[in-house]
């Protein structure tokens, strides 16, 4: 576990280097630092990041998203940064909307690609300057990013095969009113009767008839 003072010293040291560009550095949970940095300056950012022999984050080990529908900027960008000249980590979170893009990290790690393509997809977040900004883990023509807190539990598009065509075909999610009555209980909280259970109350009832009330 890394120290937590020397994780402050190296908190201090970016956010004297990176200056306004900077918004926040506290170190979390006792061991991750992290820094909040404005979102039109992450490039020069991340740059400084890796090439400052006093950081040298060589790696961007995860770009993810994060949905809080409540904020005007619903979406964070996540940067998970791993420096392996000096054994040390650094999250750098960054804020936006739907509307407004993220610049994209291609030049600074050629792998961001993939990591903001799973943004993109998941979390609609758009990524200026990604050249192959295509869906990633969803299907072709799939409808929304699913991993959005607004996004409908049942989707929009079912697929079933058609006997009829013979062929899969995608085609609006139709749920009968059997499947729409939640009791939002968990399969534990909401088994009160087991298979077999039967056969014990049964057993009961007959020993409580032989033996009579209990005094």
């Amino acid at each position: 576990m890394a120290d937590a003072n020397a994780l402050q010293a190296l908190g201090a040291a970016i956010a004297e280097a990176a200056g306004a560009v900077v918004e926040e550095v506290f170190v979390e949970r006792g061991a991750e630092l992290v820094v909040r940095a404005r979102r039109d300056q992450i490039v020069p950012f991340m740059e400084m990041l890796r090439d400052d022999p006093r950081f040298a984050f060589e790696q961007v080990m995860d770009i993810c998203g994060m949905d809080w529908p409540e904020r005007a900027e619903r979406f964070e960008v996540v940067y998970n940064l791993l420096s392996l000249a000096l054994n040390q980590r650094l999250r750098v979170i960054v804020s936006t909307d739907e509307a407004t893009p993220v610049p994209s990290l291609i030049h600074v790690w050629p792998a961001a690609t993939w990591y903001e393509r799973e943004a993109w997809d998941m979390y609609g977040i758009v990524f200026e300057g990604q050249p192959d900004l295509r869906r990633l883990l969803t299907d072709y023509g799939f409808e929304g990013h699913p991993l959005r807190k607004d996004f409908p539990l049942t989707g929009h598009v079912q697929v079933r095969y058609d006997e009829t065509r013979k062929q899969v075909v995608n085609e609006p999610v139709t749920l009968t009113q059997d499947f729409r009555s939640f009791d939002f209980l968990s399969p534990w909280e909401g088994m009160t009767t087991l298979p077999g259970d039967e056969k014990v109350h049964q057993i009961r009832s007959e020993r409580g008839q032989i033996e009579g009330p209990q005094s």
